[in-house]
Order: C-alpha cells, then sequence, then structure tokens
C-alpha cells in the first residue's frame, strides 16, 4: 500500500466565512480579482464584498471580468498581461469553477515565459516544464461543482484547435481558499445540478480510478453519500442552507479525491463535446454520457464491487449488482429534473460520434491510463451512441 498525501490548501468552510477573509494572513498585498464576464458577481455583490474583505485586509485590487462558461487560453493570456502590468502579486478565483481554474492558469503566465499551451501535456501542448512558480492564488467559491478549490487542477480550452484539457502543478494548489454555502443559495437549479453531478463523478471516477488510495476512498464515499442524500432538496429547495452546505462539503471532499487519486475516461469524453461545443455546461455534458458510461463499467467483473459500494452511498442500501448503481443514479437524475438532456440540443451531430471518441484520446488521453479497465475508441463509440438523443 503506497501513496501520497499532499493537499497544502487552506480551507475556510460554513455558512458565513467569507466574512472571516480578512482576518487571514493575505499572500500579497495587491490582487487580481478573476470572474465571468456575467452580471452574478457584481449583482449578488459578492465582488464588492471581496473587495471590501481585501481592502480590510490592506490589499488593493483590480478586476478581471472577461471569464466564459468554458474558458479559454486568450483570457488567460489577456489576465495574466493585466496581472503583470498593474503589478499584482497574487491572484483571487472569485466565482465557480471556470474562474478559480482560470485564475490558477493567470498565476502560471504571470510568472512565466510564453505562451500558455507551451505548459500543457496532451494534444498540441509543448508539455514545457514550469520554472518559475505561480503567484499565489486565493480560491472563492461561489458554487458546488468542480473543487477546485481543493485541488491544483485548471481546465482551459485553446480555441482555435477546439482542444479542452487538464493541467496542475504544485504551485496551483491554492494558498487559501473559502467555501461559504451561503454564496451558493443564489445559483439557479438546474446550474445547482450540473454542478452537484460534476462533483458526483468527480468522486466515483477518484474511487474506480487505479490510483485510489484508502484515504481517496474515504472522502469519495463521503461525497457521493452527500450528493444522493442533498443534492435533489438543493435543487428544487434552492435557499435550504443545510442542503447547500452538505452539497458544499461534498464538493470540496470532491476536489481532495481529485488531489489525491483523480478523474478517469469519463471526463476526457466530456471535454472533447464541449471543446467542439463550449456552449454546453460540462456538468450537462457529463450527466449525457454517464449511464452509459458506467454500464460499461458494470458489464466488467473487475469493476463489481466498487460499484455496489456507490450504490449504497448513492443511497441503495440493498444494492448487491454493479447496475444497482447505473439505476440509483438514473433515478437521481430524475429526482433533480436533468434525466430528458439531449446532447443533439447543443448541436451534437449524432453521426459525427467517432470524432468526439478520437478527441477524447488525442488531447486527454492519460485519463484512460488510470481507468479500472480498459476504454477503448469502440467503447467510448458505444457509449456515445448510447447515450445520444
Amino acid at each position: 500500500m503506497q501513496f501520497c498525501y499532499f493537499i497544502p490548501s487552506r480551507i475556510l468552510f460554513g455558512p458565513g466565512e467569507l466574512s472571516r477573509l480578512h482576518e487571514q494572513a493575505m499572500p500579497g498585498k495587491k490582487a487580481l480579482i478573476v470572474i465571468s464576464a456575467g452580471k452574478s458577481m457584481r449583482a449578488n455583490g459578492y465582488l464588492e464584498r471581496v473587495q471590501k474583505e481585501l481592502e480590510l485586509a490592506g490589499v488593493s485590487s483590480v478586476v478581471f471580468d472577461k471569464i466564459l462558461p468554458n474558458p479559454i487560453r486568450k483570457h488567460v493570456m489577456e489576465g495574466a498581461a493585466l496581472a503583470k502590468a498593474e503589478g499584482c502579486d497574487f491572484i483571487v478565483g472569485l466565482g465557480g469553477g471556470s474562474s478559480i481554474d482560470s485564475a490558477k492558469s493567470i498565476a502560471v503566465m504571470a510568472t512565466n515565459p510564453g505562451d500558455y499551451w507551451d505548459y500543457i501535456s496532451g494534444g498540441s501542448g509543448k508539455e514545457m516544464p514550469v520554472k518559475n512558480p505561480p503567484l499565489p492564488i486565493v480560491a472563492i467559491t461561489t458554487t458546488a461543482g468542480t473543487g477546485t478549490e481543493a485541488d491544483p487542477f485548471t481546465v482551459i480550452t485553446k480555441e482555435d484547435t477546439q482542444e479542452k484539457i487538464g493541467f496542475g502543478v504544485d504551485g496551483t494548489f491554492p494558498v487559501l481558499s473559502v467555501v461559504d454555502p451561503e454564496l451558493m443559495l443564489s445559483v439557479p437549479a438546474h446550474l445547482t445540478a450540473y454542478q452537484g453531478f460534476d462533483t458526483l463523478f468527480h468522486s466515483t471516477e477518484g474511487y474506480l480510478n487505479k490510483t485510489a488510495n484508502p484515504i481517496s476512498d474515504m472522502l469519495a464515499l463521503k461525497a457521493i453519500e452527500l450528493i444522493g442524500k442533498s443534492l435533489p432538496k438543493a435543487v428544487k429547495e434552492g435557499q435550504d442552507l443545510g442542503a447547500r452546505t452538505d452539497v458544499a462539503l461534498a464538493n470540496t471532499l470532491a476536489g481532495m479525491v481529485e488531489s489525491l487519486s483523480g478523474c478517469i475516461s469519463e471526463h476526457s469524453i466530456e471535454h472533447a463535446l464541449s471543446a467542439y461545443h463550449p456552449e454546453l455546461p460540462h456538468g450537462a455534458g457529463l450527466i449525457m454520457i454517464s449511464l452509459a458510461y458506467y454500464e460499461n463499467f458494470a458489464k466488467k467483473p473487475e469493476c463489481g464491487e466498487r460499484m455496489v459500494q456507490m450504490a449504497k452511498a448513492l443511497g441503495d442500501a440493498e444494492a448487491k449488482e454493479p447496475m444497482d448503481f447505473v439505476k440509483r443514479l438514473k433515478k437521481l437524475q430524475e429526482e433533480c429534473g436533468v434525466a430528458d438532456l439531449t446532447m443533439s440540443g447543443y448541436g451534437v451531430d449524432g453521426n459525427d460520434l467517432r470524432k468526439y471518441a478520437v478527441k477524447a484520446r488525442d488531447t486527454m488521453g492519460g485519463l484512460f491510463d488510470v481507468d479500472p479497465v480498459p476504454v477503448t475508441e469502440e467503447d467510448c463509440l458505444w457509449i456515445l451512441e448510447k447515450s445520444y438523443r
């Protein structure tokens, strides 16, 4: 039994914790605050609150507000240029996974030369080493989906080649993360569902991953349990702070699972879909392929016991067969109102599904290497064909 535990982020978790940000030791004196191009961070008052907290801590700030739901390389480079021009010495990612992921990537490029894709492994990336430490990162999450507050990973799309690839180094772990479920009360029901299922699949993938270990297993099963218990309520009763807190905790635990174990090919396949169709929310794409994806594993005896344990954690106490997880997953999708999502609704061509199977392996083939059993190109095609509507 061998594994490495390394999660260096200080995490403030719980309702009201944003109000304690000014009490923390800040990693610099001037911050670039990275937010989305949407209106929610300003309209809900979150940006103003963070700026005031930073002021109380003696920190000045500038704002970069161009980040898209599926963030792109162009904005990473623009954000890094602004951070350098303004003399910022740390980066604050405020919002969902796209903003915090972008903050991490901007932190890398604010201290390193060349183009962001020079450092990417996979696809057309050059896989150059990150020689200079990134600027410190503070993550303030307003959603419960990616777990990026507790892991070093960031996912960015190179828009001209339609490559959506994950990346991370030790220096892209946030030095400080704030997880305040009160900030999540404003998330609409459909996005709560998409994000919650992303959390779930970070956990299930990490549990099935060949690199799983006793610590990641404990965190994964607890995260799965919390999602099964509270995601439907968080979707249907968005002001229920208890349900929001459960889902937020599941998300942070799932981020830890990603740090200690990791995603498998389910994420590679979805990244291929949303790389070609950036309007497709990541969580929605995962939902669309998930039943077929886990059915593929349920057929394999090597995955049987773990599938049963996931079914039990998700809420089926009587689970005995691997397909019980798939059945419980389908029920959860129905409870959260996302069982009828369609690929065709986002422009995916059902006659050209192989290109996504090929793209998944070309850009993030490393995730296939840690699948519990081999997932071939033909398996990917079967998953996509069975999922297509």
